[in-house]
């Protein structure tokens, strides 16, 4: 039995069969299907999305080949279990920092094995190893890390292992570099970074030592030390070695994390080996996404692949790991969280594509060179689908296709506003509102809860041990507070349609005009989220951005979804419900094609919170928090906008909103109870113990220094839970300020106990003034001893000194010759790592600025004190920071980078006044 509607303003699942739509001014009957939209089918709806943005990720990172014995790799595949010996074997060695006799020992492991791949290689291949040792050199680029820099280094050894057809007289003369760096940071055996990729190149070279006889190109294995430094290796290899001449293509293989798939997140100007890397590959996986984010500098870090595009101008592939990057130079970048298949994974796809590249005439004739548009213009747009198929385009084609997409979305909406006329104009403008109103509320929501975290817990991160729970944290206040931005732009949608349908008398019945309302009303916020794509794929080519991919296919499938179902040519026809087969065809593509890359990269955010704090202190404890929560409501706003224009209509507004609030709340009170701890020993906080001999103010005194032990961490918050553990007698406040030079520590704590014991006054670096004098310009000559460090960072005041030249002392030759500095903050930091037998003594020619003395200057902050300073590093550990690194909980690591000290450091500097 049918009946009208006691219930008008919400008859979501009413049909509208219209009796005859040709004469509109008839009055329109209205017979009831069913009350509304079924709750269950849209909460189903929203399950179903959820889950297959997770199987999607699944599929493309989780899932990696069986690793293969070398029984059954043979001799000419690759196996993981052979791999895995050398990872071992080179972990084992322990911390293994430039100038460390653990160093030693792993190049000499690396030698050796070089050494039996070229007494086993095929008859018909030449395999030559050689111990490349370079003296010294000096890196300054002037982009991304590097701004602000120059990184000099002396005494390096590296490995290199060629491998040539033996009767390809031309095939030395073009090759394919594959490199990856032996040392690793102080504080871990690097296990990951970057055990796995020298062993992964081990086992590669063995394999392609038996292949080659068919090659038509060489390729070069480049073990080198010093990436950690600065990317010394590489660019040692590139300006001094003869062999770098020859190359024609670079493949870095790197990691910012442990295991799981090794993923192309770079490439060079020219897509050739990306076109042939997604042919070959067996297991392709790789997204321009992540290239687009480094390139920006959004992505903190540097690879050797920098020195192979930007010094040698070579294209090719970077790869790297990126599970676990919490983990990444810790104590926990260790051998048990290699996830099994992980080797396997980038060994076969390796080994696939340099059996193709080699092989191809194309780089044997040097045609990856010819014609490389440095503008990008021809560079790869790329992506895997579920790590089974690689997308490979080139930028060219991009434009011509986002540009044709982007005239037919203009001429379509453009044609419908001038048949809809003012009507659809401000219905459009409505529409927009709501979209707008979504990213507010949801911003706001999920912003809110960012400030609230600290509070509710001991740590500023509480969900570095447990990424999920920002879904509860961070996902579901987002998405409560972009339904309601949405709703209230429906609802004011709905009360300007209404009326619209009451003054066109389109039908006479209240109730009829208001339900036409909320019918036109959804479809007008289906199509908002339609033209909130198009602004961003308008934007995206503007910037010829790589990924402006996924705003093509959010734009592209919901479009042609709806103009399959639901458009009409027609303006006469009343508006309908609609259809659930069209956002389920509209989210299909999009959901496989970028949900994977998606998940991905809030999990790489997620990790390298641990390291966020770049300046200890420096930013406030929200901050972090703050951009996760902006990136994950993006994603919500960006991703849902379809799915929820479809809840307006719907009996799952109340389940969603409960839902949302019982989840967000459990995952609160989870951070609040500390059920879910913040760190573990697998996922800890990255800390640094040093001990510091301050004799900044010591310039031309006999004694005065102070000296003392600094904790301090890279992860936001206090550190009180940790000197509770310790039980020394720490302090902590921002009342001690500590300028390490490269950075500088403004929240910390530090003691004086035992201060004293396990160094000596006779290692504290010298800085003399050797020359002061003035002609046409002022020009002071500075004579450094760094006594007995290897490593060491100093300073340059830029408001004071316009160039300067550097050398070693009784050499003639400069390191670094005179020319205009880049700066950061007004310093220009040259930074230096070398071996053991590298030089100790340097002289620096400074040439200041023509109205820059000493009086024009008022001193007051440090950076106005010091005309250089200076921080020297000595891998040892002192008895009071023995104690405290023993006490160290089990949630805290040791965190190792370019720029941080050792455990025992010395500061000095040459005074504005001298």
């Amino acid at each position: 039995m049918r009946q009208r509607s006691k219930n008008p303003q919400n008859p979501s699942k009413i049909d509208d069969e219209i009796g005859d739509s040709s004469n509109l001014s008839n009055e329109v009957e209205f017979r009831v299907q069913n009350p509304r939209r079924s709750a269950y089918v849209m909460l189903a709806l929203i399950g179903l999305v959820m889950y297959s943005s997770w199987t999607v990720y699944y599929y493309q990172y989780e899932v990696l080949p069986v690793p293969l014995t070398s029984e059954q790799a043979g001799k000419r595949g690759f196996s993981e279990f052979e791999a895995m010996e050398h990872v071992k074997s080179l972990a084992g060695f322990g911390p293994h920092p430039v100038g460390s006799a653990a160093l030693d020992r792993a190049l000499q492991y690396v030698f050796v094995a070089a050494e039996k791949i070229k007494n086993t290689s095929h008859w018909e291949v030449d395999v030559d190893v050689e111990e490349f040792h370079v003296k010294d050199g000096a890196n300054r680029l002037l982009s991304g890390l590097f701004t602000g820099k120059t990184h000099v280094y002396a005494d390096l050894d590296h490995i290199l292992l060629r491998i040539t057809p033996k009767f390809a007289a031309a095939a030395k003369d073009n090759s394919i570099l594959v490199s990856s760096h032996i040392d690793s940071v102080f504080s871990t055996g690097g296990a990951g970074d970057c055990s796995s990729c020298v062993a992964v190149m081990l086992e590669l070279a063995r394999g392609v030592s038996h292949w080659a006889h068919s090659f038509k190109s060489s390729v070069i294995f480049l073990f080198n030390i010093g990436e950690e430094d600065g990317l010394n290796g590489a660019h040692s290899f590139i300006t001094q070695h003869p062999w770098s001449e020859t190359v024609r293509i670079a493949i870095d293989l790197e990691a910012m994390g442990i295991g799981g798939k090794s993923s192309i997140f770079q490439t060079g100007a020219h897509p050739w080996a990306m076109e042939k890397f997604a042919a070959a590959a067996k297991y392709p996986s790789g997204n321009v996404v992540a290239q687009d984010l480094f390139s920006s500098g959004l992505i903190k870090s540097a690879t050797d692949f920098q020195i192979y595009k930007d010094v040698a101008g070579l294209s090719g592939l970077d790869f790297a790991y990126s599970d676990n990057t919490a983990v990444y130079h810790t104590k926990n970048d260790k051998v048990e969280l290699l996830k099994p298949g992980s080797l396997q994974h980038l060994g076969e796809n390796m080994l696939a594509f340099l059996l193709d590249a080699a092989s191809s005439p194309d780089l044997a004739n040097g045609k990856t060179h010819e014609g490389v548009d440095h503008t990008g213009h021809d560079s790869a747009i790329y992506f895997d689908i579920l790590g089974a198929y690689m997308v490979v385009y080139r930028q060219h084609f991009a434009n011509m296709l986002h540009n044709s997409v982007l005239m037919q979305s203009l001429l379509i909406w453009i044609m419908s506003l001038l048949m809809g006329g003012y009507t659809a104009t401000l219905s459009l403008a409505l529409s927009c509102l709501s979209v707008i109103l979504m990213w507010i509320l949801s911003l706001g929501f999920s912003v809110l809860v960012a400030f609230i975290l600290p509070v509710m817990s001991s740590a500023a991160v509480p969900y570095l041990s447990n990424p999920w729970l920002v879904i509860g944290l961070f996902g579901f206040p987002s998405l409560l507070g972009a339904f309601t931005g949405q709703h209230l732009g429906f609802i004011l949608l709905q009360k300007y349609l209404t009326h619209t349908y009451a003054k066109e008398k389109k039908t006479s019945l209240p109730s009829s005009q208001a339900y036409l309302a909320m019918l036109d009303a959804e479809r007008w916020l289906f199509k908002a989220g339609i033209m909130q794509w198009l602004i961003i794929l308008t934007l995206s080519q503007y910037y010829k951005a790589g990924s402006a991919y996924i705003p093509l296919v959010w734009l592209i499938t919901p479009s042609f979804a709806y103009g399959l179902l639901e458009a009409t040519l027609s303006p006469l026809r009343l508006p309908k419900p609609l259809k659930i087969a069209t956002l389920l065809i509209a989210l299909s593509v999009p959901i496989v094609v970028s949900a994977g890359a998606i998940v991905r990269l809030i999990g790489v955010l997620i990790g390298t919170a641990v390291r966020f704090d770049r300046n200890p202190g420096g930013t406030p404890e929200w901050l972090g928090n703050v951009i996760i929560a902006v990136v994950v409501a993006a994603v919500v706003c960006l991703t849902m906008v379809y799915l929820l224009s479809y809840l307006h209509l719907s009996g799952a507004k109340r389940p969603v909103i409960l839902v949302s609030c019982v989840l967000f709340g459990l995952s609160l009170a989870a951070i609040r109870s500390n059920t879910v701890p913040s760190y573990t020993e697998d996922t800890a906080r990255a800390v640094n113990v040093v001990h510091v001999v301050d004799a900044m103010e010591r310039h031309g005194k006999v004694k005065d220094y102070t000296s003392y032990l600094s904790l301090f961490s890279f992860t936001p918050g206090n550190l009180d839970r940790e000197v509770q553990e310790i039980k020394e007698s720490l302090q902590c406040d921002r009342q001690k300020t500590i300028d390490f030079v490269t950075f500088s520590v403004q929240y910390g704590c530090w003691t004086n106990d035992d201060a004293e014991s396990g160094w000596n006054p006779s290692e504290i670096p010298s800085l003399e003034i050797k020359r002061d004098t003035k002609i046409d310009e002022r020009v002071t000559e500075v004579s450094m001893d760094t006594k007995f460090s290897t490593r060491w960072s100093l300073a340059v005041n830029t408001d004071l000194i316009s160039e300067f030249e550097f050398r070693v002392s009784g050499e003639q030759e400069t390191l670094v010759p005179f020319g205009e500095l880049s700066s950061v903050g007004g310093w220009h930091v040259i930074q230096f790592s070398g071996g053991k037998n590298a030089p100790k003594k340097f002289v620096l020619t400074l040439v200041w600025l023509k109205n820059a003395t000493q009086s024009s200057v008022q001193a007051g902050e440090d950076k106005e004190k010091y005309v250089v300073k200076l921080r020297t590093d000595i891998d040892r550990v002192t008895p009071t920071a023995d104690r405290v690194l023993k006490k160290l909980p089990s949630w805290c690591s040791l965190f190792g980078k370019s720029t941080s000290p050792f455990n025992l450091a010395f500061l000095s500097a040459i005074p504005i006044e001298f």
